[in-house]
């Protein structure tokens, strides 16, 4: 019997294709686009198989650790949590995982799986990588093919080879993502999509970057707070910038592709959101508060305000608290385009929600002038904010719900449901929550400049100073 692989879960990159519901304060893997998980919950549970898997690491953005934490929480499920100081491609996701796995063990199976991809039958996803790992402890490294179902442009593609043990073959060809007439020949000469998940032998990987003079550096990693452990960031300097080809390209012979028959996608636009959503009268996919008369084949979604949409088929229109979107289906992989010429324009939206999530909870700017804004703040019980102070604003606190713990310069007060308090420009303050229930928070600031730059912060448990 194989050893357990090691799940490696790659949860960076925000997903640009799924604007404006995806942006970088809040990446497409935390998003629950079909049902209540988010796709980075909905691959933990297809990892939480004690029989095939150990216990999870997730590479992420430092950014985004805490919702990370926080999502795992939600399941109860454990992973190693392990920011990345920044992401560096193929090459450097497998140096990564190798190294993380045999901090374990030396003979660490590992296994690579983006966050942000849907699988639809995880009881053969799970049965796949167990046959994967199985040829894996022969010295392959086994990468995961998926059968196509039409001629996508947006994937890479792996050529089978020769069977060999296990179900699995050689890998003849490693493609890039081809125009539409390459597409349709891989198609007809049996070549699989490359699903991006990977299982090898930590030992392999790393005699694979070495042969391949590929410098994989050390991914060293040190202890953090919190249970979450931090990549050195100097070692991070000596590993590859991102590859043409993967690993697996380079010494076929070591090479494996499995095909998985499990119904997958990477959801990377709109369009593959509506493909694997289940779909309702005529063909229409509508999420929240969306409506429509006389089309078919749409998807809409909505966050809060009433969508309707009449007389037209095929498109998609995802409306969120501060931005809209409409495009036609076979148009949305032109998303990521729209999002450059909103970001060319010095939009926040292009990159920001109007709710931001922070270690300690979340806010959600109400409203915005010249010279005040007008917060929502939400404070999980035994959440601290940072000790700060402002060069530029004061703030009046409104108590709606809880109990705040508020310091202000030399004291330290109660703050009870609808009572506030003041805080004057350059007072040195801080905010927790010693309750067992959420705080919540009203927070109108006043001054001449309102930007998050202005916060000073002098003490953090969340190590951000």
């Amino acid at each position: 019997m194989s050893p357990k692989i090691i799940p490696v879960v790659m949860c960076t990159g925000h997903g640009a294709g799924l604007w404006p519901t995806a942006r970088a304060t809040m990446p497409k893997q935390f998003i629950p686009l079909f049902g209540r998980d988010s796709t980075f919950q909905r691959t933990l549970r297809l990892l939480s198989d004690e029989a095939v898997f150990d216990t999870p690491i997730v590479v992420t953005d430092p950014e985004q650790r805490f919702t990370v934490a926080d999502q795992l929480q939600v399941l109860g499920l454990r992973a190693e949590i392990v920011p990345e100081p920044s992401g560096r491609g193929a090459h450097s996701a497998a140096a990564i995982a190798a190294e993380l796995g045999l901090a374990r063990s030396e003979a660490a199976l590992v296994g690579i799986f983006p966050a942000d991809h849907v699988v639809q039958d995880g009881r053969l996803f799970v049965e796949t990588c167990a046959r994967a790992a199985a040829v894996a402890a022969q010295g392959r490294i086994v990468a995961i093919g998926v059968p196509p179902s039409y001629p996508a442009t947006a994937y890479g593609y792996i050529r089978p080879g020769a069977e060999i043990a296990g179900g699995a073959r050689e890998v003849e060809d490693v493609a890039e993502r081809p125009d539409a007439a390459l597409a349709a020949r891989y198609l007809a000469d049996g070549y699989l999509w490359n699903s991006g998940n990977v299982v090898f032998a930590a030992t392999a990987m790393q005699a694979r970057l070495q042969a391949a003079a590929m410098p994989i550096g050390s991914a060293a990693s040190k202890e953090a707070s919190l249970g979450i452990r931090m990549l050195e960031a100097d070692a991070f300097a000596e590993l590859p910038a991102p590859a043409s080809r993967p690993a697996s390209s380079e010494r076929p012979d070591a090479a494996a592709v499995i095909a998985g028959h499990f119904g997958w996608s990477d959801i990377g636009d709109w369009s593959a959101v509506w493909q694997v959503s289940e779909k309702g009268k005529d063909g229409n996919v509508v999420q929240g508060r969306g409506y429509v008369l006389d089309g078919a084949n749409n998807l809409v979604r909505s966050d809060e305000a009433v969508v309707a949409v009449v007389g037209l088929d095929d498109v998609a229109v995802i409306a969120t608290r501060d931005a809209v979107l409409v495009t036609s289906r076979a148009q949305a992989g032109r998303v990521k385009d729209a999002v450059a010429l909103v970001a060319a324009n010095h939009e926040p939206e292009a990159v920001s929600h109007r709710e931001i999530h922070r270690p300690w909870g979340k806010y959600l700017s109400v409203d915005l002038d010249t010279r005040h804004q007008v917060k929502r703040i939400t404070v999980k019980p035994n959440g601290v904010l940072s000790l700060q102070k402002h060069h530029h604003r004061a703030e009046h606190w409104v108590v709606v719900r809880g109990t705040a713990e508020v310091t202000r310069d030399d004291e330290t007060l109660l703050v009870h449901e609808n009572e506030s308090i003041y805080l004057p420009i350059g007072c040195v303050h801080r905010m927790a929550n010693p309750g067992k229930i959420p705080l919540e928070i009203i927070e109108v600031q006043v001054g001449s400049y309102l930007g998050e730059d202005d916060i000073i912060r002098i003490e953090d448990i969340y190590q951000r100073c």
